[in-house]
């Protein structure tokens, strides 16, 4: 099984970025962790601060992978080219978010992602990703 994990914006910086909310821990630390724990799996991972770059990787990744998991972050709520692009895709997505949005601000609790995904985990913490690996398996 080939998976891939995209993040969006500002998720390069987990383990500095408000600990309160992300934890102390890099993306790049936890993958690696995710990596052992899943090693049946073919686990890769993208991340970008750019939409339009995760719009590419979707597109690119979206006819050959067995599925993808997406943390959008801020782009869920704004982002009606990436909602376009998963509904374009074959590749099943999961969509994923550390925190519970429904517990911040207002506009967290739109998303232009979840229609089109196969299913939404948020709110566990990295453990998020976990989830959302064992919901393809």
């Amino acid at each position: 099984m080939k998976l891939i994990i995209i993040n969006g914006p500002n998720l390069n910086l987990l383990g500095k970025r408000e600990p309160e909310v992300y934890g102390n821990k890099s993306f790049e630390e936890y993958f690696t962790e995710l990596q052992f724990k899943f090693k049946d799996v073919q686990l890769e991972y993208f991340q970008s601060n750019i939409e339009g770059e995760l719009i590419g990787k979707i597109q690119e990744v979206g006819f050959s992978y067995d599925g993808i998991i997406l943390n959008a972050a801020a782009y869920t709520h704004t982002s009606v080219g990436i909602g376009d692009a998963i509904k374009a895709i074959d590749s099943p997505v999961v969509e994923v978010h550390i925190s519970n949005t429904y517990q911040r601000e207002d506009f967290r609790h739109v998303s232009h992602i979840s229609a089109s995904a196969k299913g939404v985990i948020l709110g566990f913490g990295l453990k998020s990703y976990d989830l959302a690996v064992q919901s393809f398996l």
